[in-house]
């Protein structure tokens, strides 16, 4: 097992970490790949090990779930009963997967935790834009009340809590994406990523916390501005089309994943 230091940051990292956490806030809900941001500020800018990185970033995420969610039911998506279904579907088995992420962890020194962090942000950078460029809605929609509903909601709920606990990133960063091109509207997708993000972000967390792998001071620095973005995102995302964010946001993914796969 890993054993987690934390070193002070300086106060310009700080105040990094302070902007990019209402950076990430903004996206989590406009866009759904924003969280990423967080764990990517963790490993960029800080000494922190992979456990730290992920068990810091994943607590930060308890508590914006929970803003999202609270914001997308007042918005009326999570009172939709499909929605409802759906985001119990993939936060329930989103537990089981990020329990393994966390234990993958473990056993992940920090050279390879980048590799794989930044693999990732070019395979979302690719969804992200593979959305934009496919008409999904006309193609298969998921449905909760079915068999094929129920299995590819686990699977998203699975799929996407494996790297979630393994990297601390949340749920939304992949779980928009995914739902999407299954079919889902944005909207929609949304708001159940962010009832999951609940879900992984507490299993995650308990996980590092019984490790001592998560830095409360952070937690706080990050999480604070990051519940303001959380609120201006869900404005953004029901008040304006975020084709071109989306657009800037692929971009910025496919830069960012060779830079921390190939950073020593």
């Amino acid at each position: 097992m890993q054993s987690a230091t934390f070193a002070v940051p300086s106060d310009w990292t700080l105040l990094a970490l302070v902007l990019i956490g209402f950076l990430a806030g903004i996206g989590i809900t406009a866009l759904g790949p924003g969280g990423v941001f967080v764990t990517i500020a963790l490993y960029a800018l800080t000494g922190l090990g992979p456990a730290a990185v992920a068990g810091t970033a994943s607590a930060t995420n308890i508590a914006a779930g929970l803003l999202g969610s609270i914001a997308y039911t007042r918005s009326g998506e999570l009172l939709a009963a499909s929605n409802q279904r759906l985001a119990l579907v993939v936060s329930v088995t989103s537990v089981l997967g990020a329990l393994v992420g966390v234990r993958i962890n473990a056993f992940v020194p920090k050279r390879l935790f980048g590799m794989v962090l930044g693999g990732l942000v070019m395979g979302i950078g690719v969804l992200v834009w593979y959305r934009e460029r496919t008409d999904t809605d006309a193609g298969y929609t998921v449905d909760p009340d079915s068999r094929a509903g129920l299995v590819a909601g686990g699977a998203v709920g699975v799929g996407v809590g494996v790297p979630a606990g393994l990297l601390g990133i949340g749920g939304p960063v992949l779980a928009v994406p995914l739902l999407t091109v299954l079919g889902v509207p944005l909207l929609a997708a949304l708001a159940v990523a962010q009832v999951q993000s609940v879900f992984i972000a507490g299993a995650a967390t308990v996980g590092y916390l019984a490790q001592g792998a998560v830095s409360m001071p952070l937690v706080v620095a990050i999480g604070v501005p990051e519940l303001v973005g959380i609120v201006i995102g869900w404005r953004v995302a029901r008040a304006v089309d975020p084709r071109r964010l989306k657009h800037a946001l692929a971009a910025t993914l496919a830069t960012l994943g060779p830079y921390l796969a190939l950073r020593p």
